[in-house]
């Protein structure tokens, strides 16, 4: 684990973008093409905007998305394919991308999501961490042993008041009762993992994944037995830990 401490979530979101390019331009230099899982909501705003001006060979990248709301059409402000399509595929030129649709047949798209995750490890995977501690759209407690890489989940009311909160809906009966998400299992096969969780309102969940045992009640403690993850924070998504953090980072330098 190494965590990253920035002055704001615009120079974090910089930082990790950088990091994330060096990656994917090793991975394409070694292997000639890159596979990516991606993250939304507005926790990623800032990463995304840097990431899309690296300076990576696009067209051999792969990218999966994480997580979707059933039911919910895609012309929704708050339909995360159409969160990617504006955000991220406007802007590069992808070689292949996998989206979620949860309006048509949730089986069968799983099967076929299943089916091509499954064809090679992901490179690099971009997860946040909700305010409930959440990856993707595995609240608590969440099933840490659900072997499928994609599966259907049940929001719990703390993660649909985060999305009234980020103003995707206008109010927790508006937000759908389920999802189809990656599962956590799914996440930590990947080869390596970079989380971004700046703003405030991600500082509790911050200080109980750092603090709290692996605990599914925490998803977010999973990311920590991952053997390449780097956490990035601004000063104000680590004020509940920021002690604590600079303590145990010298502690990881030295």
């Amino acid at each position: 684990m190494q965590i990253h401490i920035l002055d704001n979530a615009d120079r974090l979101g910089f930082e990790a973008a950088q990091a994330s390019e060096a990656v994917l331009k090793q991975v394409i230099a070694e292997k000639g093409s890159a596979r990516i899982a991606l993250s939304t909501g507005a926790s990623q705003f800032e990463f995304l905007k840097h990431f899309v001006r690296t300076d990576i060979e696009w067209d051999k990248v792969e990218m999966f998305h994480l997580d979707e709301y059933i039911a919910l059409p895609e012309q929704h402000p708050a339909s995360f394919r159409k969160y990617l399509k504006e955000r991220f595929l406007a802007h590069v030129n992808i070689g292949k991308y996998w989206m979620v649709d949860g309006e048509g047949d949730a089986e069968e798209t799983i099967r076929l999501l299943n089916e091509e995750i499954s064809r090679a490890p992901i490179d690099l995977a971009l997860i946040g961490i909700g305010e409930n501690a959440h990856i993707a759209f595995n609240d608590p407690p969440a099933d840490f042993d659900k072997a499928d890489p994609y599966h259907i989940v049940n929001l719990n009311d703390t993660c649909k008041l985060q999305q009234v909160g980020e103003g995707w809906f206008s109010s927790l009966e508006d937000v759908p009762r389920q999802a189809i998400s990656m599962s956590v299992k799914q996440i930590m096969r990947s080869l390596r993992i970079i989380s971004c969780v700046p703003h405030k309102t991600k500082a509790k969940a911050v200080s109980r994944t750092l603090r709290s045992a692996l605990d599914p009640e925490c998803p977010a403690t999973m990311l920590k037995s991952h053997p390449d993850w780097q956490l990035y924070l601004d000063k104000e998504s680590a004020s509940d830990i920021y002690v604590w953090v600079e303590e145990t980072s010298k502690n990881l330098a030295t």
